[in-house]
């Protein structure tokens, strides 16, 4: 599972600019278009989140548990409908400005609060792009990604009542991944192999699950499947619309840019990440339009 200095390397440096480009409390995950690309990113994030809350049977008073929880916007979302939802993240910016919002959001990683009383009980879970965080390389190679997973499943089934729902959205691997073995720097520049090279660097401590049979297979002993839906082509709508709000120019944001020249300068990894994100449309739009990547939303009730 990446820890928190990788999920801080994936995410904190990039709070100041994400949220002068896409608000406060933004979605840094896939929008719903479901076909409709003439929506707004605004709507399509908007209209995932009412989904996300509507599959769980979220309303006035329900418990949320929000795994990687992000800028806060399902948290916000439920607070709007009454929910008392709670969020993790091992993000301390994003902690940090979840707090400002008045979001209750707890540094930590799910699997280090079986014990606490705190997350206890919940009517319902989300996990919303967190869950390609959740298996590294290194346990992927020692064959431990299953056992993993399973371990995600009971945890979540642990903390649901009969009937309870999770939610999850997550990239995986699509009909065109490459094996790990093929991935390397040393690939041809703009190869498949190379771009899942790059990306590595910008998410450290992360390998994604093989596809929705897995999921769906290793969650069976704890859920039933209620619905799925791909986002593979919504994703790419999304990432388009973020590089329109990216590139949109203000004083602020250019501030903010060039602080972030001395880790350019210094840092190789860091320049990897830069890479991925201005060459070739950036390399995760560029895997979902190769079908290297693909990615689903998947709705699970608990079993009695």
């Amino acid at each position: 599972m990446a820890d928190q200095q990788q999920i801080c390397e994936t995410y904190n440096y990039m709070d100041d600019i994400f949220r002068l480009s896409f608000g406060e409390n933004a979605d840094i995950t896939c929008a719903m278009y479901n076909g409709d690309f003439a929506k707004s990113l605004e709507q399509a994030q908007s209209e995932k989140h009412e989904y996300i809350l509507n599959a769980l049977n979220v309303r006035e008073g329900s418990t949320l548990l929000d795994i990687g929880c992000g800028w806060g916007p399902l948290l916000s979302k439920a607070k709007e409908r009454k929910a008392d939802g709670i969020g993790l993240t091992l993000s301390t910016k994003q902690a940090e400005s979840c707090k400002a919002h008045q979001l209750q959001v707890y540094i930590k990683n799910w699997k280090a609060i079986n014990s606490d009383p705190t997350f206890a009980k919940f009517d319902a879970i989300a996990s919303v792009g967190s869950f390609e965080h959740f298996c590294s390389i290194d346990e992927y190679l020692a064959n431990q990604q299953d056992e993993i997973y399973q371990d995600f499943f009971e945890f979540c089934y642990n903390r649901l009542p009969p009937g309870g729902r999770l939610f999850l959205q997550t990239m995986m691997w699509g009909r065109n991944a490459p094996s790990y073995e093929e991935i390397s720097l040393k690939a041809k520049w703009g190869s498949s192999k190379y771009l899942l090279a790059v990306l590595e660097k910008f998410y450290p401590g992360s390998w994604l699950p093989d596809g929705k049979e897995q999921i769906v297979k290793i969650a069976a002993p704890y859920f039933r499947l209620i619905s799925s839906n791909n986002g593979r082509k919504d994703y790419i709508q999304t990432m388009d619309e973020w590089s329109k709000r990216l590139y949109r120019p203000s004083l602020q944001k250019l501030v903010k840019v060039f602080s972030l020249v001395p880790d350019l300068l210094k840092n190789k990894d860091f320049r990897y990440k830069v890479e991925s994100l201005i060459f070739l449309g950036g390399y995760n739009k560029e895997c979902f339009i190769r079908e290297v990547m693909d990615h689903e939303r998947i709705v699970f009730e608990r079993l009695s």
